[in-house]
């Protein structure tokens, strides 16, 4: 009995300077560059809720992309990982020996992977051929009127309101809809000009041809950089590049926002119906705001009908969705699960809507008000977003008794993946395979948060380690925060 005391002791005594090796590892850290001066917050706990590691755990923080946690898992956790989003085609007037006299309508539901090229969509040749069905099963082979966008699924802003101006022209700024393409962005070839001249610039995709541009950027002297931004709003199909572009930096694809992804839908299945065969007397519309159909010319020409619906296409599975936002931090796919998650508890997809459906879920899902966090949007852009290491530990556990939590564990990428391509690159695939986590970063912002699995798969440590104020290069920080990440393998 005295020997198995002893034993028992050791044991105990060994787990306790892990533990209080962890912490000294934090204070320390905390002390020196790059985090000295910085606000850091840090909770690290072991799969059965011991406290390893913590350090202002309940300050509340800005999270910058580690929101993305709350927004993928509250909606695994109600929409189900086997969730679709569904597009319509419909059509209003009447068909006659094959002849729709009247308007088809891409009616969108919410469907954020639409035109998109990643490995996860559907391709856009391949979507539209079974939208092409639906309407050859209807009987209709000649469309005598418009091809129509319809997003008016999404109520509210295509922004949220709290994003910087600047962030808004930007490609992770876009802003989502009911309809939309390409996630809404545009890409433009850059590259520098003669000296104190306007930057060369060239749209390369999506066509736009209802859309003015303006060039107002300049070349710049060497060493000066690349700080190029697109404004333009929905209010008008006028947009105007500004900034300067470094003389000496090489030719680069830039991506901003397109607020017509309606428009831009419509303009692309319009331009495939018509290559493969089809005849349409129309051009291809949206609809504005006032519930009018608006053309290439933006002159409201009619109020918009309700359509008679054929049939639906279908997105990939909600998981893999999940998996695309949370390895390559896709702001798009987050902000679509964050209105789909208002749309579905209210029927209305407006911000606040949205807001106060995923704060129901976080409260039956952690059994208890969800203190700690203020949410703004789903992709963690606003700098009015804050969440303590507390909390999202605390989320964190309470996901591991959620339905979706396999999609979900399964969503974080390891190091080497995605956005975690330079996080600790000297760890074995071994190593890097137990790390599960999700980066979050902005100027003066670092935060990782996720689990640390064990040999058998399972969370065996919980962390939340948070950065805000910091004035270092997120290189540094990165190499200071996977040291201690590892330090809890």
């Amino acid at each position: 009995m005295r020997t198995w005391m002893i034993l028992g002791m050791l044991i105990g005594g060994c787990l306790g300077l892990q533990a209080q090796t962890l912490q000294q590892k934090v204070d320390q850290a905390v002390t020196r560059e790059p985090l000295k001066g910085a606000v850091v917050g840090v909770m690290v706990q072991d799969a059965a809720g011991h406290v390893l590691a913590s350090r202002e755990a309940g300050r509340r923080m800005v999270p910058a992309s580690n929101l993305k946690l709350v927004t993928t898992g509250t909606a695994l956790h109600a929409l189900g990982p086997d969730f679709r989003f569904e597009t319509g085609i419909g059509y209003t007037g009447t068909v006659e020996d094959g002849t729709l006299h009247g308007d088809v309508y891409i009616i969108g539901g919410g469907d954020p992977t639409i035109g998109v090229t990643d490995t996860v969509a559907v391709k856009p040749d391949a979507l539209f051929w079974r939208w092409k069905s639906l309407l050859k099963d209807a009987g209709i082979s000649r469309i005598d009127g418009r091809i129509i966008g319809d997003g008016r699924a999404y109520e509210g802003h295509l922004e949220n309101t709290t994003w910087g101006y600047d962030d808004t022209g930007t490609y992770y700024g876009a802003g989502c809809n009911a309809l939309s393409y390409y996630e809404n962005a545009i890409d433009y070839l850059v590259s520098a000009g003669a000296a104190d001249e306007p930057v060369k610039v060239t749209q390369r995709f999506p066509d736009t041809p209802w859309m003015h541009f303006s060039n107002r950027t300049w070349t710049a002297p060497k060493g000066t950089g690349n700080s190029l931004y697109l404004y333009t709003t929905d209010l008008a199909p006028y947009a105007e590049m500004r900034g300067t572009y470094a003389i000496d930096r090489k030719p680069k694809v830039e991506h901003f926002a397109n607020k017509y992804g309606a428009l831009t839908c419509a303009y692309y299945f319009w331009q495939n119906l018509r290559d493969t065969g089809w005849d349409i007397s129309g051009g291809y519309a949206d609809i504005d705001r006032g519930g009018y159909v608006r053309g290439a010319d933006f002159v409201p020409a009619y109020k918009a009908g309700t359509p008679q619906v054929l049939g639906q296409s279908a997105s990939p599975v909600l998981a893999k969705i999940v998996r695309q936002t949370n390895v390559l931090s896709d702001n798009f796919y987050a902000e679509a699960l964050f209105r789909q998650m208002g749309e579905k508890a209210s029927g209305n997809a407006v911000y606040d809507s949205c807001r106060v459906a995923v704060y129901d879920v976080l409260e039956g899902l952690m059994e208890s008000d969800p203190a700690g966090i203020r949410i703004e949007d789903g992709s963690g852009l606003s700098r009015l977003n804050t969440a303590s290491p507390a909390f999202l530990v605390s989320f964190l556990r309470s996901m591991t008794r959620s339905r979706g939590f396999d999609a979900f564990l399964a969503s974080l990428p390891q190091p080497g993946e995605g956005t975690l391509n330079t996080l600790l690159p000297k760890l074995t695939p071994a190593q890097k395979a137990r790390i599960r986590v999700k980066s979050g970063s902005m100027d003066g912002v670092l935060c990782y948060s996720g689990y640390i699995l064990d040999e058998q798969g399972k969370p065996a440590r919980i962390f939340s380690l948070m950065v805000n104020g910091a004035t270092a290069k997120t290189a540094a920080l990165r190499e200071t925060l996977g040291g201690l990440i590892e330090a809890m393998l």
